[in-house]
């Protein structure tokens, strides 16, 4: 799926926009501009055959709620967020459970001043061994 002139300057809310496309192995947002986006929980969750996306440059800067983003993305290996905006963001809860194939993150760009949930952020994703543990101590799950 290619839709990476994803262009929404108005839209404040795409809670589960991709909900239902469990055959999708592609996704292109790499120039995403929704700059009026406060809410992506679910956004890519359970999108379980998704191999390959591009977030590049995502422009969504008054995000709040980071919610269960990538939850159960179990194919996906590699994942670029150093162009996210997390200033706003208030919640990364389960953002990246059952990511069971991404082994590295670069999260040194998140900005997490403003979260106050990370409960599971990090449930089953062997990439919490490379992130910053002590800036996402909370993300840590519980076995």
């Amino acid at each position: 799926l290619d839709v990476s002139n994803f262009n929404a300057p108005e839209l404040t809310d795409i809670t589960d926009m991709f909900i239902g496309l469990t055959n999708l192995e592609t996704l292109n947002l790499s120039n995403f501009n929704a700059p009026e986006l406060t809410d992506i929980t679910d956004m890519f969750s359970g999108l379980a055959n998704l191999e390959t996306l591009n977030l590049s440059n995502f422009n969504a800067p008054k995000i709040t709620n980071m919610e269960v983003m990538f939850k159960d993305l179990s194919k996906l290996s590699k994942l670029d967020l150093t162009n996210f905006n997390t200033v706003n963001v208030t919640s990364m809860r389960e953002m990246f459970s059952g990511c069971s194939s991404l082994t590295s993150l670069d999260l040194s760009s998140f900005d997490t001043t403003n979260v106050t949930d990370m409960w599971a952020m990090f449930c089953d994703c062997p990439a919490w061994d490379t992130v910053d543990q002590e800036k996402f101590a909370h993300g840590v799950c519980a076995m």
